[in-house]
């Protein structure tokens, strides 16, 4: 059964409680910071590279965010359900589930990114993360 909601993605197996981990949360959290602070130029020809890296740190700073509540999400859907219906953001879900779009796309189809795309997605894999450090 596909997931439509957390509910599903608990009632699956696709999330689940486990103990808080802040030291998982922290490591996630340091390996986000650094992967970001690695990214030196955005061109036409590492756009997309840029945005899949962007995109890696928002699931890490979403999954640390899981491990501090005390949830494991083991897919990139039940993720985006866990922003929308447990921190009740679904303004940011919206932003990160046009990003998963993009990023499965890019990655199970091999359709790239046009520049101009990439940077606007780039931009919003920026403000996304914004707003996730501001909830962690």
């Amino acid at each position: 059964m596909k997931e439509a909601c957390w509910d599903d993605c608990l009632f699956n197996k696709s999330a689940k409680r486990v103990t808080p981990d802040i030291k998982r949360a922290k490591s996630l959290i340091e390996t986000a910071e650094e992967r970001i602070s690695l990214v030196k130029e955005i061109n036409e020809k590492s756009c997309n590279f840029v945005f899949e890296d962007y995109y890696t740190s928002i699931l890490e700073f979403l999954q640390a965010k899981a491990f501090i509540d005390g949830y494991n999400t083991l897919n990139h859907i039940c993720l985006g359900f866990y922003l929308r219906d447990v921190l009740k953001r679904e303004d940011l879900f919206n932003i990160f589930d046009d990003l998963r779009y993009k990023r499965n796309s890019l990655t199970y189809y091999g359709s790239r990114m046009d520049f101009e795309t990439a940077k606007q997605s780039i931009e919003k894999c920026k403000k996304l993360i914004g707003e996730l450090k501001k909830i962690l």
